[in-house]
């Protein structure tokens, strides 16, 4: 579509082909990446935060992972919702129910965030607690999802394979409308806590000064940026890299002062998101890529690149 037909299109003055193909794909598309790339970018900065860990981001806590074994769960166990389709590819269109997988993936990943933080509250809540929290249940969940894939069936396999890969193409106008209540309200109350977090970047004895009660603030944070996660990666499978990239680039380009960096990481994680799928169409020569690989491939060398970077670490 030229230009001018894309206009068209979106002034619904188009033939219904062209009007379908904008209205009913490409702007659901769209919407998605601009609100999960907002999610994700300021979870991952709020984390960083939280946990004085510049590497954390929304995979910290196994979010990710355990959505991955929700899904895995709901399509090899229970058909993806499409009840007695055995292993006959021709019956999944019979029945389907769109939103089984994704609330299977996001219960799990509800499921292990309160556990971790549960594991947490039963000593002191610690940033090293709860990455390593996250770090030992993420492997559970890895496990398990290995152990299930090793006795799917082949059309069960395949399709649990291709949910685990980030693809915007599954948004739909009401999961975006989901999306967009759960960031839009994380992200308000994130701005609402923007000088408590400003206090913690000079310590907690020092926020703890300012009357910031440190604990309690960790605990509302990572609670709700790992909800934002589940929802995201619910709808869209998993998005890697987006909350380590934007974070980064807004501290290092305007500072940390959250008043500033969690709109501007909020904008920067829609556009890579958006320029991601860009490459993802393009690339794909035909067919869309899934736009977590992109990412993926955006998002290592830079985390190595953190890793190298003098100003983050003096030394290994």
């Amino acid at each position: 579509m030229s230009v001018s037909e894309c206009i068209s299109a979106l002034l619904k003055n188009s033939t219904a082909a062209n009007i379908r193909i904008i209205w009913n794909i490409r702007i659901p598309r769209v919407l998605a990446a601009i609100i999960a790339g907002a999610g994700l970018s300021v979870s991952g900065l709020i984390m960083q935060t939280t946990l004085s860990n510049s590497m954390a981001s929304p995979s910290t806590l196994g979010v990710s992972n355990a959505a991955i074994f929700g899904a895995n769960l709901s399509i090899i166990v229970f058909a993806g919702g499409f009840l007695s389709t055995g292993n006959n590819i021709a019956n999944y269109t019979v029945g389907a129910n769109p939103y089984a997988t994704s609330v299977m993936a996001f219960l799990l990943s509800t499921m292990s965030i309160l556990l971790i933080l549960g594991l947490c509250k039963t000593r002191t809540f610690s940033p090293n607690v709860v990455v390593l929290s996250g770090i030992a249940i993420g492997s559970i969940w890895t496990a398990a999802t290995t152990i299930l894939q090793f006795y799917a069936t082949d059309v069960g396999l395949s399709a649990a394979i291709i949910w685990n890969f980030g693809d915007l193409g599954r948004a739909t106008y009401r999961t975006d409308a989901i999306m967009l209540a759960v960031v839009f309200s994380g992200l308000a109350f994130f701005m609402l806590m923007s000088w408590k977090y400003n206090a913690l970047l000079s310590g907690e004895a020092t926020a703890k000064s300012m009357g910031v009660n440190v604990e309690l603030l960790r605990f509302y944070s990572m609670l709700l940026a790992s909800m934002i996660t589940a929802v995201c990666v619910s709808f869209l499978g998993v998005i890697g890299f987006v909350g380590i990239i934007c974070p980064h680039v807004t501290k290092r380009l305007l500072g940390q002062d959250h008043r500033v960096s969690i709109p501007v990481s909020a904008v920067g994680g829609s556009l890579l998101l958006i320029i991601a799928d860009t490459l993802s169409r393009s690339i794909g020569n035909g067919s869309a890529l899934p736009v977590g690989a992109i990412t993926s491939l955006l998002g290592a060398p830079f985390f190595i690149a953190i890793i190298l970077s003098k100003r983050e670490n003096g030394s290994c």
